[in-house]
């Protein structure tokens, strides 16, 4: 690739250190684990594309009421306390920006965690699925999505419009298999921190470079034609 024009990163497990920012609700209710396996089940269900984002999120918060009927917005914000970035993430970002690289964030997660990353590092642009609420802050339902998990290339190519980049000129870098729909056109992907065996599986079968390292600093060599990432030293 000649020339690098635009870097696209899905954010929960690529540039967080952590699994899924949808996850990270359920671990904080406690409907993981203690529903019987059906959460997994609808998990498997939905990777598997048997069901659509919107029926998943209205699943996903119908087990969340289950545990606490009024869920107000600070309730979501409060999962995300202590989730650190992962290493690597802001060396990465604030230098693909010093040499005039276009960064943005495309996730399925959750608005209100992914904002807060998308601000933390400046990127240039995001997009991420989220809930209505109330005036009051509580929770009503599931927004219409915007990113659908199965074809996040639908924002990476309108990204690639409104900034009239060539797809030739960009990359998009996830760590599940669904994040391969980012790869649009001529543009290039890379797997990082493989989500589950799985999207390793599915990197595999698409031919991508896959980093299994938690370091974002390890994908450079991929976006600069083998150039190792610059020390500071």
């Amino acid at each position: 690739m000649s020339r690098v024009a635009a870097v696209v990163f899905d954010c929960d497990g690529v540039l967080t250190d952590n699994g899924s920012s949808w996850q990270n609700i359920h671990r904080r209710f406690g409907t993981d684990t203690n529903d019987g396996g059906a959460h997994k089940r609808t998990l498997e269900k939905f990777l598997d594309g048997k069901i659509t984002e919107e029926e998943f999120v209205e699943h996903d918060i119908r087990l969340w009421r289950s545990v606490q009927s009024e869920i107000h917005k600070d309730d979501i914000i409060r999962c995300y306390s202590g989730i650190g970035l992962i290493d690597g993430a802001r060396d990465v970002i604030e230098e693909l920006k010093r040499r005039g690289v276009y960064v943005a964030i495309v996730s399925s997660g959750v608005d209100l965690f992914v904002g807060a990353i998308a601000n933390m590092l400046k990127v240039d642009d995001w997009a991420a699925n989220g809930f209505e609420w109330d005036e009051d802050g509580y929770l009503i339902k599931g927004l219409p999505t915007r990113v659908y998990s199965h074809n996040k290339g639908i924002m990476v190519e309108k990204l690639a419009r409104i900034n009239s980049f060539e797809t030739g000129e960009m990359i998009s870098v996830g760590d599940s298999g669904t994040d391969l729909s980012m790869k649009v056109g001529e543009s290039s992907f890379i797997g990082f921190n493989p989500a589950r065996s799985r999207a390793l599986e599915e990197f595999k079968n698409a031919g991508v470079p896959i980093v299994e390292a938690k370091d974002l600093r390890k994908i450079w060599p991929y976006i600069f034609d083998g150039e190792e990432f610059p020390t500071t030293d």
